[in-house]
């Protein structure tokens, strides 16, 4: 009566893990497998939050879709970012808040219309296979391959050929920047990814939780995150659903807090289902993300966080390459690195034979199996991405360079 259901990714690394001994915050264990940022006190940031002003109808059922404040900062935060000196303009109507990004998603593909053809990329965030299991009877799921030779993104003519085609699409939900690959859809191509959701009338479905996860080319720090609102011509009309929350950009994972900005009539319909799926967000985090929504304290948090990852991945690419591990292409956006193992000794050039080696060292990585994602659990045999894996540079400094050790005494020890 009870249908088996498969771990995530990240939750089946740390469940092999804990096997071993792991526990969350073991100082003698690194989680290079992490879909988390540190969130101790980072240098430059601002303190943490440790507190909250509990106010008498916080205790109360709050709305299903967030706080008229909570809504309102939201909207001010992407009208300030990305909007500024454009006739149209976010509002809190067109805010939906939910407990955390994967039930913000869960709403999403709840409102799709029976019949939908969903496009779907691959690799991607390991949640969307879940996503679209449930969808698979009353929706046609379409896969898109994207290639390492095309840094694992979708051209944006690609799009167009696809949303074009006799059969085209009503939806492309995908991470933009992209979990696991860290590749990221930016400028004149995402302003074309609009326009064809425009022209096509499909609802794009956009996951940008590592938007502020920016890197120049050189590998510095970017001067700001990316999003596809700045690129909406009308919040209202434009097919574009933008979610986003907490947990990555301002180091709180914990809240639980995410959000999704789009057109009314949409987030309407992600409240109504939210009404039945989850209730509504809970109103003590709420009151927390005003504090860390308020513009200084958010731009000092960002700016912090691209400094000190950006140094991060530095340090994990130099070490990766010299351990003749390569990315597709050098990632510029998110805390993850993907790359391939193919060149290294046998028998760890396998993603899982990699983990568990790993593993004996405690340290922890994701095998690119789980990135694959199958609507219809039709799992290939080899998998096509075996000799795929993320690595994380999520925790701190100190125990990146730990894990990165960790992983050369392996590849020696299998030479």
């Amino acid at each position: 009566m009870i249908r088996q259901v498969p771990f995530m990714g990240v939750i089946w690394v740390v469940n092999e893990a804990m096997k071993l001994g792991f526990w969350n915050g073991n100082p003698d264990w690194c989680n290079l497998g992490q879909g988390q940022p540190e969130v101790a006190e980072l240098e430059g940031a601002p303190a943490r939050i440790d507190s909250i002003c509990i106010q008498p109808g916080d205790h109360a059922y709050g709305p299903v879709g967030g706080t008229l404040e909570a809504r309102q900062a939201v909207a001010d935060m992407y009208n300030r970012l990305f909007r500024k000196g454009m006739k149209s303009q976010y509002t809190a109507d067109n805010v939906s808040i939910a407990s955390g990004g994967r039930l913000a998603l869960t709403r999403l593909f709840a409102i799709l219309g029976d019949g939908s053809r969903i496009l779907y990329r691959n690799p991607d965030y390991t949640a969307y296979e879940d996503y679209l299991y449930y969808q698979r009877l009353h929706t046609t799921p379409v896969c898109e391959y994207a290639t390492a030779e095309n840094g694992f993104a979708i051209p944006a003519v690609r799009f167009e050929e696809l949303a074009a085609s006799s059969e085209g699409l009503d939806a492309f939900v995908f991470s933009n920047p992209c979990n696991p690959t860290g590749a990221v859809i930016q400028g004149e191509e995402l302003a074309s990814y609009l326009d064809t959701a425009r022209r096509h009338k499909v609802l794009l479905g956009i996951d940008e939780f590592y938007s502020h996860f920016m890197y120049n080319a050189d590998g510095s720090p970017a001067s700001g995150p990316c999003s596809a609102a700045s690129y909406v011509e009308d919040v209202d009309r434009d097919p574009v659903l933008i979610v986003d929350g907490m947990t990555k950009n301002q180091r709180y994972p914990g809240w639980r807090m995410g959000w999704t900005v789009g057109p009314r009539h949409c987030i309407e319909m992600l409240n109504r289902a939210a009404s039945a799926l989850d209730g509504g967000p809970t109103m003590l985090a709420q009151r927390a993300m005003l504090e860390a929504l308020e513009p200084a304290r958010f731009d000092a948090e960002v700016r912090a966080v691209r400094q000190e990852f950006a140094r991060k991945r530095a340090y994990m690419l130099e070490k990766l390459e010299a351990m003749d591990i390569h990315p597709a292409v050098t990632p510029l956006s998110t805390f993850y690195i993907w790359a391939s193992i193919e060149k290294l000794p046998e028998p760890i050039r396998d993603a899982d034979a990699f983990f568990h080696a790993c593993l004996k060292k405690n340290v922890m990585t994701v095998p690119g199996r789980f990135f694959d994602i199958r609507p219809f659990r039709d799992r290939p045999q080899p998998e096509p991405l075996r000799h795929w894996v993320r690595f994380s540079y999520g925790p701190s400094f100190d125990t990146v360079r730990m894990g990165l050790e960790r992983i050369g005494q392996v590849i020696e020890e299998n030479r």
